[in-house]
Formats: structure tokens, C-alpha cells, sequence
């Protein structure tokens, strides 16, 4: 869907021409990056915090697709500076900060977010903000302390991507209403 019920003044066609008229590309990247992929392979099982299981996009399985990687590589052959438009606010509540930038971020590229108040965070800041999130209380001792203390801060890194994964992905059960 290129057209948003919530925000009519981002829909392609409206925002497009706005771009247009200001000298700016518009490119729609929704096969490659979007959230809601069509292709069954791409989603995943997931238990929710109710216990009930979910097929979610898998933001990993996804990323390593040709279908991703041929948006990554028609991005970084482009020579331009990007910019990846969401509605939510916080970027750590959106797949293009979770899947999009983390690749482009894990590939070298430097990655910043614009929030609203705006602030400038980077790619780091998100994974931080996750970590604490998920894991507040990871360097506190405990007797599962030998099992836990391995870990990481790559590996909670990991983790918290996978999470947050859980929590926004876009569900299967979705395409279909």
C-alpha cells in the first residue's frame, strides 16, 4: 500500500510531487524494504507475551534475502544521500530502524535518526536504547550468573533486535484481512 489512511500528506502520489516541485528523488522502496512482504518464507513463528503463537516477519531472514539486498545495492550504487521516511515517532518503533538501518548501519554506512523534538540519535543510540529495554538489569549478579555473564554485549545487542522483532513485525494473519 502506497497510501496511508492516517497520513494522507505522506501518500505517494501527494508526497511525490511535493519532493518533486522541491528538486528531490522520490523512490519507492517497498518490495525490497517494506514491512508487510508478501512472500510467506519470510515470516517466522513467534510465541507472543500472551503465549499465543504468531507469524511475524523475520526481520533477520528477510534481510538476508536477494530482495532485500537488491534494495541495499541499488541504494549504495546510487552515490545519493538517503533518507527513509516512517509515521511512527520513535524510531526504535519502526522496522526501517530495526531491519532497514541496522543493515545499512552493520554494512559501514552511517545512520543517524531524526525524531520529532529534533534530536539526532545514530544507529548505536537505538541499539542502546533496546539493550536497556530488554536487558536493564544484565550486569546485575544473580545465580544464573555463570550462564548470563558470556553474554556479550553483541550478543544482547542480537538479542534485543530479535525482541523488538517479536513485538513490531509485521504479522502474516495481516495480509490477509
Amino acid at each position: 500500500p502506497l497510501a496511508s489512511a492516517f497520513f494522507e500528506n505522506y501518500n505517494k502520489d501527494r508526497l511525490s510531487h511535493y519532493l518533486k516541485d522541491n528538486g528531490i528523488y522520490y523512490l519507492n522502496y517497498a518490495r525490497q524494504f517494506g514491512a508487510r512482504q508478501k512472500n510467506p518464507d519470510f515470516y517466522k513463528r513467534f510465541e507472543n507475551k500472551n503465549g499465543k503463537t504468531e507469524y511475524r516477519l523475520d526481520f533477520e531472514t528477510f534481510s538476508k534475502s536477494d530482495q532485500f539486498m537488491d534494495g541495499v545495492l541499488r541504494v549504495e550504487q546510487s552515490n545519493a544521500i538517503i533518507t527513509f521516511m516512517c509515521a511512527e515517532k520513535k524510531p526504535s518503533e519502526c522496522h526501517r530502524a530495526i531491519l532497514v538501518s541496522r543493515a545499512f548501519s552493520d554494512r559501514g554506512h552511517k545512520v543517524t535518526h531524526i525524531e520529532p523534538n529534533g534530536k539526532i540519535s545514530t544507529q548505536l543510540d537505538i541499539e542502546k536504547e533496546l539493550i536497556e529495554k530488554y536487558f536493564p538489569n544484565r550486569e546485575q549478579l544473580s545465580f544464573s550468573f555463570y550462564a548470563e555473564n558470556n553474554k556479550t554485549e553483541a550478543d544482547y545487542v542480537v538479542e534485543a533486535y530479535r525482541e523488538r522483532n517479536r513485538e513490531i513485525g509485521f504479522k502474516l494473519e495481516d495480509l490477509y484481512k
